[in-house]
C-alpha cells in the first residue's frame, strides 16, 4: 500500500461520515456521536497526513505552495470543528455549520486527490510512498485512539 491508497481510505470514511451527519435526525445524542466520530477521523487524518505527506513535500520547492494551501484548509476545518464542538447539535444553525464543514471537507478531499496527489506523486519515489504509508497508518491509528478518549 502506498501513501495515496492509505489516505484515500480515510477520505472515503470522511465522505461517508459527512453524508451520515448531514442526513441525521436532530436527536442530540445520535448527532453528537456522529460528529464525534467525524471529528476524531478528521483530526487523526489531518495530523498524520501533515506529518507524513505534507512535511516531505514542503521540503521540495515545487511542493511548498500546494502544501501551504492544504495546511490552510486543514486549519479552516479545525476552526469549524471547534465551533461545532462548543455548540449543541440541536440548536438552530448547528446543522448549517456542519454543512459548511462537510462542504469544506469534500472540497479539500477532491482538490487533494486531483491536484496534490498528482504533484506530490512526482516528487516522491515509490519506496518513499510505501514507507510514508506505513508511518502514516501507524500514526493515524495511534491518534484515533488518542482523540477517541
Amino acid at each position: 500500500m502506498n501513501i495515496y491508497e492509505a489516505l484515500r481510505a480515510s477520505h472515503d470514511t470522511q465522505r461517508q461520515l459527512c453524508e451520515e451527519l448531514l442526513s441525521s435526525e436532530p436527536n442530540a445524542q445520535s448527532r453528537k456521536e456522529l460528529f464525534k466520530t467525524l471529528k476524531v477521523e478528521l483530526e487523526a487524518h489531518a495530523a498524520a497526513e501533515e506529518r507524513f505527506l505534507y512535511c516531505p513535500i514542503m521540503m521540495e520547492d515545487a511542493g511548498l505552495s500546494i502544501s501551504r494551501h492544504a495546511l490552510a484548509e486543514h486549519h479552516e476545518m479545525e476552526e469549524l470543528m471547534e465551533e461545532l464542538t462548543t455548540n449543541d447539535p440541536t440548536v438552530q444553525g448547528w446543522l448549517t455549520r456542519a454543512k459548511a464543514l462537510c462542504e469544506k471537507v469534500n472540497h479539500h478531499l477532491d482538490e487533494e486527490e486531483k491536484a496534490f496527489f498528482q504533484l506530490s506523486g512526482k516528487l516522491l519515489s515509490d519506496k518513499q510512498k510505501n514507507t510514508l504509508a506505513k508511518d502514516y497508518l501507524s500514526d493515524y491509528e495511534r491518534l484515533k485512539t488518542k482523540y477517541s478518549s
